[in-house]
């Protein structure tokens, strides 16, 4: 076995061990920091009771390297270590600019 097949089997081992990590999509509702950008998270649940849905948001602070999503973009983020006090995402791709 070579030495690049033997690194290509432990990050495959590294990459099984750790654990998946959360995926969400949502909208960016402010974009006036430096690298950072508010992303809102709308989800529909069932009322335990009532059975009626309720929407829900979750405002998130995710990481953006390149000050590249501005407000209305739909945005798809994944969870990631803590980048500061609040910051625990980091924007993976934008979906669709806004218009």
């Amino acid at each position: 076995m070579s030495e690049a097949t033997e690194t290509e089997a432990e990050a495959e081992a590294e990459a099984e061990s750790r654990k998946v990590r959360k995926v969400r999509e949502g909208t960016v509702t402010s974009a006036g920091m430096d690298k950072t950008v508010v992303v809102t998270i709308i989800e529909r649940v069932r009322h335990p009771k009532y059975n009626k849905f309720i929407l829900r948001a979750k405002k998130l602070y995710a990481h953006d390297e390149a000050n590249d999503a501005g407000v209305g973009d739909k945005v798809r983020v994944m969870e990631t270590r803590p980048l500061s006090k609040t910051k625990r995402w980091r924007v993976v791709e934008i979906l669709e600019r806004a218009r």
